[in-house]
C-alpha cells in the first residue's frame, strides 16, 4: 500500500519533469538556448547527475563562449561517467578556447590538460575523429618548445586517413596549408574532394584559392562546381 502511495506521490513529478526536458530539449535543437537554458537549470536541481541536462547546459555555455562555465559542467561529466570520449574531447575544447582568452603564462600551463583530454577521448574511443583533428591544430599551432609538432600532427592525419580518407585528406592538407606549402596543400584538398565530395573540402579549396594562393577565380569555379554536383545529387 505503501508503495502505492509514493506512486502518487512522485508520478506527476516524472511527468512533469519529462514533458520539461522534451520542451528544452526541442529548444535546443531549435538554438533558441537562452529559452532552453532556465529549463534545463530547474531540472538540473531536481536531477543533479543527469548526464545530458550537464552536457546540454556546457553546451548552451559554450555557444555564449562562456568557457569557465562549460568547463565545469564538462569536468563534472568527466568524473561522472569516466568512460564516455565525448565529454574529455568537449572538456579539452572548451579548455583550449579558454586558453586563447586569458595570458600566455596561464595558457602555457592548460597545454597538458588539452592535450591529455583529447588523447584519453582517443583511448576510450579510437575511431574518435575530431579529437584527431584538434590533436592536429593543436601540434601545428603550438610552438616547438611548449609541444608544438609538425610530425605529431602529420601522425593524426594519417590515423585520420585509415579512419575517413576525406577527413585524412582535408587534414594533411590544412597542415601544409600551415606551414605555406600550397600546392601541396591543394593536391590534398583535391584528394578529398575525389573520394568525398564534401561541402567542407570543396570550402577548404575555394579558401586556399582566393585568401592564400590569390586566385579568386578558382576559388569561384570551385564552389559552383559543387553546388553543380549537389544539385545532380538531388
Amino acid at each position: 500500500m505503501k508503495q502505492i502511495v509514493y506512486l502518487f506521490l512522485f508520478l506527476p513529478m516524472m511527468i512533469w519533469s519529462q514533458s520539461s526536458f522534451d520542451k528544452a530539449e526541442k529548444l535546443f535543437k531549435e538554438e533558441k538556448y537562452e529559452q532552453a537554458q532556465p529549463i534545463f537549470e530547474a531540472l538540473l536541481k531536481t536531477d543533479p547527475s543527469n548526464l545530458k541536462i550537464i552536457e546540454y547546459l556546457g553546451d548552451i555555455a559554450g555557444s555564449r563562449k562562456s568557457w569557465e562555465e562549460a568547463i565545469g559542467y564538462y569536468e563534472k561529466l568527466k568524473d561522472l561517467k569516466p568512460s564516455e570520449a565525448d565529454y574529455f574531447y568537449k572538456f579539452g575544447g572548451a579548455t583550449g578556447m579558454r586558453a586563447l582568452e586569458v595570458n600566455k603564462f596561464r595558457a602555457l600551463g592548460m597545454i597538458d590538460d588539452i592535450r591529455e583530454s583529447f588523447e584519453k577521448a582517443i583511448k576510450l574511443d579510437p575511431g574518435h575523429i575530431d579529437s584527431r583533428w584538434a590533436l592536429i591544430e593543436l601540434n601545428i599551432q603550438l610552438p616547438r618548445i611548449v609541444g608544438g609538432s609538425e610530425g605529431k600532427a602529420i601522425r593524426y592525419s594519417n590515423e585520420l586517413l585509415k579512419l575517413s580518407p576525406v577527413d585524412g585528406y582535408m587534414s594533411r592538407g590544412r597542415i601544409e596549408e600551415y606551414y605555406k606549402r600550397y600546392k601541396a596543400a591543394e593536391l590534398q584538398y583535391k584528394k578529398a574532394i575525389a573520394v568525398g565530395s564534401s561541402v567542407e573540402s570543396y570550402k577548404m579549396l575555394a579558401d586556399l584559392y582566393k585568401n592564400k594562393m590569390n586566385q579568386p577565380e578558382r576559388a569561384r569555379v570551385t564552389l559552383e562546381e559543387y553546388k553543380k554536383k549537389n544539385q545532380v545529387n538531388k
